[in-house]
């Protein structure tokens, strides 16, 4: 549902879109007592705090990472992190699980940049899937998990909309 409609509804808000005032004025007059918004995409720029510090006639640290907004009416809105991205400022971060992968896709992705460097153009490009295959099959390996091997219809099936709802 649209975010204006979910608004009055939700308990818990996370935005992960990468753009700014995802949560805005009009959100934050539609939250019930007790929501709590926070940040997982992008800078602290997802939620629009000055708003959220114009609608509040108060605010307090209730506990690390959480600040309570109060309203005029009395309604108590929680932010996580100060609005910024929370997994990397209230938590531990990206698991070292989570990194190796994308420092791989990193840095095989900068060895092919070198390798082709004559025939590149200067734009962005996508990983070659080969070499993002590459990656997880020895991701994968390193955990000790074995999987399927997908059969030429599976694939062809994964990389088609033609069928299926």
């Amino acid at each position: 549902m649209p975010g204006i409609e979910a608004a009055a509804l939700g308990d818990i808000f996370v935005t992960v879109t990468g753009n700014v005032n995802v949560i805005d004025r009009q959100h934050l007059e539609r939250m019930k007592d007790g929501a709590i918004i926070a940040n997982a995409g992008h800078f602290n720029d997802e939620i629009n705090i000055p708003e959220l510090e114009k609608l509040a006639t108060t605010r307090r640290r209730v506990r690390d990472f959480v600040d309570e907004y109060t309203y005029a009416d009395g309604r108590h809105i929680h932010l996580l992190a100060e609005g910024r991205l929370v997994n990397l400022s209230a938590a531990e971060g990206h698991p070292a699980s989570v990194m190796d992968m994308s420092f791989a896709n990193q840095a095989l992705g900068s060895e092919y940049m070198l390798a082709h460097a004559q025939e590149l153009q200067p734009r962005v490009y996508t990983l070659p899937v080969e070499l993002d295959k590459e990656i997880a099959r020895l991701k994968l390996k390193a955990m000790g998990v074995r999987i399927d091997t997908l059969t030429p219809e599976q694939d062809k099936y994964l990389n088609s909309w033609e069928s299926g709802t």
